[in-house]
């Protein structure tokens, strides 16, 4: 037994001194096989994948000890583009012939204790080559530990320095040592990636803690055998998975799948070589970025001569967009940005010699170039617009798009700020205001690039702002808080805390709005850094000393910097004996709302919101609308990783008459990230203090008063101060201020002579020669709407990329001409509105807009050499031809607009998406293979079937077969003028697998919508027109007769329909008594049901409601009463005896008819004639077909009784006699309260109108406990709707309903404004005698 245990023992010290560091002798050549495979799409079986293989053999021989060479023999590249794992990989010879110069080239590397050092290759190796051996050697590193078989660490690879975890172990059997290594390559200490387009987002971690929208995992399998001096990698495979999807993976994710397999064959005694060329240092085993920065995933090109190529492409955009927008024109947009990517800066010099005189071939340039994002395209425009070569707008246009699309490194924020210096660009306010905007912006993009990035970058912003304050130069110190606040670097806290009140003595003599904007510089700051801000705003709001619109700023800042719970009960605290009213109600209404919040980043806020706002007073939730607010609402959906959020605050105080300032925001979320996507604002502080010394601002007078002043006193502008804005606004986007405006006494000075000056006098003149000469113009303009990317290195050294890309294109052509009868005088200014009066003008228009807009989602390999991609491709091209005539006759008061037949394409509209799988090579461009992603009638196997299923779970069912394509084509028929739509509708998914919303959007959908002529007499024109004054029953094309019931006539046409409505109500399958009796069951179960809080009396006590005396209602406050003598007319019945038709007795005011003309000349459309019947205060309108035989009518007619009764009544059908509504509306009193009263009566409705009103009702109980409503059951008309309103104060309201079987009433429901009517119904202001006058004056005229 000793022996044994002796034996053992041995046995195991010897097997722990066994080195675990893979030998490679210096006199042998180690031969592996090596096969690596990347394919690209979702993980069931039967879809369409995309992707490459690579298979070699390896030799690698020891030059020195810690030295090594690595060649690949025999390499072969493959493709796939297919049905997995029906469809087999394609050689990809052609490539591989183009490589394998490269690919056979030995590199050198430093390799020590399994660990990889440097790299080195001669300049013949590309990167891309060298990354592929560096997805070799990236299986060779190994950080292997003698003392510990289980452990973590931090190790760098080909990706980065990741958290990889070791497990080692022993076969004793096989005498193998396994080594397990796995990657989460979600959680690198330096993760090597390259993001394009996101810097403006922010990642929301809070969104992704439960859900990721993507998992990326690696593991590494070795099997060792023990060797003289280590160990020998007998094998080793790697798998590794990159999970995506825009959604909760959970719902199914597209996946980027690598595996590697290194598999040992032999010994050989031939050394490896080097060539003879010098061996650089190349890096280390981290991945190396090349050209697929440049490279966009959506098309390949391949760049021989750049500045041919861009010219080709350029000319066919030229040529191609002129009437119609060509299919492709985005796909060759982004293109053309592509190619100008790879010019150089003479090359692009040249082209813009070239074309820069061509009107068309210059703005498709200057479109195309800011989108290219190069530090080349900054200098040219910069250089260009110095030279003279571009105009300001062109400048400006195209330096915010520049500087939002360059990559933010160290030379192009220097090249910026000498932009900025600039003596002529400084001569122009405007100019400078954008380039600084953008100098912040470039700040801020470069340090979420690089975290670390160097506070001396802001040190001219600093000093700008120091000698401003010095110098006391507001509007500088306004433009470097704005620049300091779009950069965002908690650097710059200190240089604004100098310009916060109440933190330092000297910001207190500052302009209120400087003071703002001081504050508001702190918001991207708070991103950052919100410890740091968050102490600083709460200080803010609660110093009482400070103006309240400082304090509610600093109050929004705050919640954006996310407080905690303490923080926010502090404020909520603080806010109990506050004794600012605006400052309570903004942050009560802030606060509340938060408390409403989903979103996950602010799930912690609106915990803290829930608990402060139980600490505050619930007074300030009936505090009226005209105190300052705060509203946040948001929508996210967990499922899908989707939301949006939006914001709006109003600032008031108590001595302003407009609002101070109304700043609106929205927010959106995305797939785990988040953006500030657009946010206005709008201050008034100058015209405020302007109003504030007016007597508009004096309390004691009412509101009307308060309005004429204030007018008075805007018209008074030129007494206002010149050293302050009147107003300013800004604008941001993506929560970059991207630019700002202020509008002070000066501006109004110069925009004055410019709108009454003689310039715009003589644009008018040029606008109507050229009008009546005729008018072509052609114009197209593209946009670059998106670029977002993320491309990031594979264990196998090919990048993959994540990337999404939208691009439009809209074309329009325009011919217009004029004619203008007698000519316009040559002095149009000299023209007298009775001339005018005497013009004929004729207007005819041809257009055909047309927009094409693409976009495409992109998952997979992406390089200059080979793209293998699964991709979402997104089209919607749209064309809209019009042509129209039009004729304005002011003497005769004839207007007409008419529609002509127009040229149209086969489908207006078309829109398509569609998923596929992509591999295309630069060598073979003809051998590009695209496959639908999802397969048409597939037989899907067992396996692919029943995804998420382990094989003992998979029920005993047959086969899914995937469903049949759905196709739908929908057409309808426009009657009378003879025109057809037609939509036809495909799609195909893959929801067969799974019932889930990716799997709902992968396949082919497509709709297209046609417009065409119909079967019948063609249509030559559409008619509109109208006939003004004493003429218009001339134009009428049918006489209007309305039948009178009580002729002989009129009695035997109504006793015909009588008995048509009798046989309609006996085809009705469900009687209206049963449908009532239905109806009270259900309305008395929902009463029932309601809660006994709500229905604590058995009956509502309602007074009665008493009409106003007729001389009283709405009279001004004070004026006289005299009484008015009534007359039997006063009753609307006895007026529509008097005159059923008022065209009997009085010609139409007016009248419009619209009509389709026919070849075959039938007359076809609708006349409208309005008469009006002064003496009884009555309107009526007939609308009436001007078909023959045709006596379908609508007849409204309304009448003013008296100063508080108004009655109208409308009824359609055969001579307006089948459907009747008569609605009257009056005022009065309800108990000892101003009152008003709208019924609602008809005789008889439509069967559709009476449906869905009973299913409406069957809702009505619940949604009115809901909105804090009391309902009782009564037997109220059933043919009546009654609503009443009354006021107990000026700012409550008394609400009673009263419908067919249920009464509903609400009071003292809260007003947001002061409504000016005193309980005896008189108006509680005074309007003034010369505003009466100037009224009375008009109607007069009239």
């Amino acid at each position: 037994m000793r022996a044994v245990v002796l034996a053992l023992t041995v046995a195991l010290v010897a097997s722990q001194q066994i080195n675990l560091v893979p030998e490679f002798a210096l006199d042998k050549t180690y031969v592996y096989k090596y096969e690596a495979l990347l394919l690209g799409g979702l993980p069931q079986e039967g879809l369409a994948r995309a992707g490459i293989k690579v298979s070699s053999k390896v030799h690698l021989t020891a030059v020195t000890e810690n030295t090594f060479l690595m060649k690949l023999m025999d390499p072969l590249l493959h493709e796939y583009a297919g049905i997995w794992p029906k469809d087999p990989f394609v050689p990809a010879t052609k490539l591989t012939s183009a490589l394998a110069a490269q690919l056979q080239i030995p590199i050198k590397f430093e390799y020590a204790n399994g660990v990889v050092g440097k790299v080195f290759a001669p300049a013949g190796v590309s990167p891309t080559v060298l990354n592929l051996h560096r997805g070799i050697l990236n299986i060779l590193q190994l950080n292997l530990k003698k003392t510990q078989n289980i452990y973590e660490l931090q190790e760098a690879g080909a990706q980065g320095v990741c958290r990889t975890h070791y497990v080692i172990s022993e076969d004793p059997k096989a005498n193998h040592i396994i080594v397990t290594k796995s990657k989460d390559l979600s959680h690198c200490q330096e993760r090597i990636m390259k993001d394009i387009g996101l810097a403006y987002t922010e990642k929301c971690a809070e969104c992704t803690e439960r859900v990721k929208s993507l998992i990326e995992t690696a593991s590494y399998n070795y099997i060792m055998k023990p060797a003289a001096a280590g160990v020998l990698i007998a094998e080793a495979t790697v798998e590794e998975v990159h999970q995506f999807s825009p959604f909760n993976e959970i719902h199914g994710a597209a996946q980027m799948e690598a595996k590697q397999t290194l598999a040992f064959v032999e010994i050989e005694k031939t050394p490896v070589v080097p060539i003879k060329a010098d061996y650089l240092a190349r890096g280390s085993l981290q991945y190396e970025f090349a050209t697929e920065l440049l490279q966009t995933p959506i098309q390949l090109t391949k760049i021989s001569d750049a500045p041919a190529q861009i010219i080709e492409v350029l000319q066919h955009l030229v040529a191609n967009n002129v009437a119609l927008v060509h299919d492709d024109a985005p796909l060759k947009f982004v293109q053309l940005v592509q190619l100008l990517r790879a010019a150089t800066l003479e090359n692009i010099e040249a082209i813009w010699a070239q074309f820069k005189d061509k009107p068309v071939y210059r703005r498709w340039l200057l479109d195309a170039l800011p989108a290219v994002g190069t530090p080349a395209i900054v200098k040219f425009i910069k250089e260009k617009f110095l030279a003279g070569e571009l105009t300001i707008p062109e400048f400006i246009q195209a330096l915010v798009v520049a500087l939002q699309m360059v990559t933010a490194d160290l030379d192009t924020i220097q090249l910026t700020a000498s932009l900025a210096t600039h003596e002529r660009i400084a001569t122009i306010p405007a100019l400078r205001e954008v380039v600084m905007l953008g100098y912040g912006s470039m700040i801020a993009k470069h340090c979420v690039a690089v975290p670390t990035c160097p506070a001396e970058l802001l040190r001219p912003i600093h000093e700008l702002a120091a000698e401003a304050i010095s110098k006391n130069d507001i509007p500088e110190i306004t433009l470097a808080l704005k620049v300091l606040g779009n950069a965002g670097h908690p650097a710059s806290l200190k240089p604004i805390m100098k310009l916060l009140p109440g933190l330092r003595t000297a910001a207190t003599s500052l302009p209120l709005r400087v003071q703002v904007d001081a504050i508001l510089a702190l918001r991207n700051i708070a991103k950052k850094e919100p410890k740091l801000v968050q102490p600083v705003a709460l200080q803010l709001v609660l110093d009482r000393a400070l103006h309240p619109e400082v304090r509610m700023v600093a109050c929004i800042v705050l919640f954006e910097a996310k407080p905690s719970v303490a923080l926010v009960s502090s404020l909520a605290g603080a806010l109990k004996t506050e004794t600012n009213m605006h400052v309570a109600s903004f942050a009560y209404s802030h606060i509340k709302s938060l408390t409403r919040i989903t979103a996950p980043d602010m799930a912690a806020v609106a915990g803290a919101a829930n608990v402060a706002i139980k600490l505050m007073s619930r007074k300030l939730d009936r505090l009226s609308f005209r105190f300052s607010r705060a509203l946040q609402l948001d929508f996210y959906h967990t499922p899908l990783m989707i939301g949006a959020a939006g914001s709006a605050y109003m600032i008031n105080d108590a001595a302003t008459i407009l609002p101070r300032a109304v700043v609106a925001k929205a927010r959106a979320y995305l797939a785990g990230a988040t953006a500030d996507v657009l946010e206005i604002g709008l201050r008034t502080e100058g015209i405020q203090e302007a109003l504030l010394q007016s007597p508009a601002a004096d309390e004691s007078v009412d509101r009307i008063t308060k309005v004429k002043r204030t007018l008075r006193a805007l018209a008074n502008w030129k007494a206002l101060p010149t050293n302050q804005p009147l107003a300013s606004a800004y604008i941001k986007l993506f929560g970059q201020e991207v630019a700002y405006l202020n509008i002070d006494k000066t501006i109004i000075e110069e925009a004055i002579p410019l709108a009454t000056g003689p310039k715009p006098r003589e644009l008018l003149k040029g606008a109507l020669k050229a009008l009546q000469e005729g008018i072509a113009f052609q114009y197209a303009r593209p946009l670059l709407a998106a670029e977002v990317r993320r491309i990031l290195p594979t264990a196998l050294g090919v990048p993959m990329e994540l990337s999404l890309y939208t691009a439009a294109v809209a074309a329009a052509s325009l011919n217009v001409k004029a004619t203008i009868t007698p000519p316009l005088p040559e002095q149009i200014e000299t023209m007298t509105l009775e001339q005018l009066k005497k013009t004929d003008v004729q207007l005819q228009a041809e257009a055909r807009p047309s927009v094409a807009l693409q976009t495409f989602a992109v998952m997979g390999v992406n390089t200059a050499l080979i793209q293998a991609a699964v991709m979402a491709r997104g089209k919607i091209r749209t064309i809209a031809p019009g042509k129209v005539a039009a004729r304005a006759d002011i003497l005769k008061g004839n207007y007409k607009v008419e529609a002509l037949p127009v040229e149209l394409p086969e489908h207006i509209a078309a829109v398509s998406f569609e998923t596929l799988a992509v591999v295309r090579n630069i060598e073979d461009p003809t051998s590009e293979r695209i496959v639908p992603l999802v397969p048409e009638l597939s037989l899907q196997n067992s396996q692919t079937s029943y995804v998420g299923y382990s094989s003992s779970e998979i029920p005993d069912e047959t086969p899914v077969r995937a469903t049949a394509p759905f196709h739908k084509t929908l057409c309808l028929a426009v009657p009378y003028i003879e025109i057809k739509g037609c939509i036809e509708v495909h799609s195909h998914n893959a929801a067969f697998i799974k019932n889930a919303p990716l799997f709902y959007i992968i396949g082919q959908h497509s709709a297209r919508a046609a417009v065409s002529r119909a079967e019948g007499p063609a249509v030559e024109r559409l008619e509109l027109e109208v006939q003004v004054g004493p003429r218009a029953a001339e134009r009428l094309l049918k006489q209007i007769n309305l039948i009178d019931e009580e002729t002989t006539e009129g009695k035997a046409f109504l006793l015909k329909l009588r008995e048509i409505l009798e046989t309609e109500d006996k085809n009705v399958p469900v009687s209206s008594e049963s449908s009532s009796s239905s109806s009270s069951r259900i309305i008395s179960s929902s009463s029932s049901s309601m809660s006994s809080s709500r229905m604590t009396e058995t009956a509502t006590i309602m007074e009665p409601f008493r009409k106003f005396h007729k001389d009283r209602y709405m009279a001004p406050h004070g004026a006289s009463k005299a009484k008015s003598s009534g007359s039997a007319a006063s009753s609307f019945e006895a007026l529509r005896k008097q005159a059923k038709f008022l065209g009997n007795g009085i010609p139409p005011v007016f009248a419009v008819i619209a009509r389709a003309v026919r070849v075959d000349h039938k007359l076809l459309g609708y006349q409208l004639a309005a008469y009006f019947d002064k003496p009884t205060a009555r309107v009526q309108l007939v609308i009436s077909s001007i078909a023959e035989n045709d006596n379908l009518k609508i007849c409204a007619d309304g009448a003013l009784l008296s100063k508080h009764k108004v009655t109208a009544r409308v009824a359609w059908g055969p001579e307006c006699q089948q459907y009747a509504v008569t609605a009257k509306a009056e005022a009065g009193v309800l108990g000892e309260f101003p009152a008003a009263r709208l019924e609602l009566e008809w005789e008889r409705l439509p069967l559709i109108v009476t449906t869905y009103a009973k299913k409406l009702s069957k809702h009505i109980p619940m949604a009115a406990l809901q909105a804090g409503f009391r309902l009782e059951r009564a037997t109220n008309s059933e043919k009546e709707i009654e609503l009443t309103a009354a006021l107990p104060t000026q700012r409550s309201l008394n609400v009673i309903a009263r419908i067919p079987e249920m009464t509903l009433s609400r009071m003292a429901i809260p007003l947001p404004l002061a409504v000016p009517i005193n309980p005896d119904g008189t108006l509680s202001i005074h309007i003034d005698e010369d505003i009466l006058s100037w009224i009375q004056k008009h109607i007069n005229e009239e």
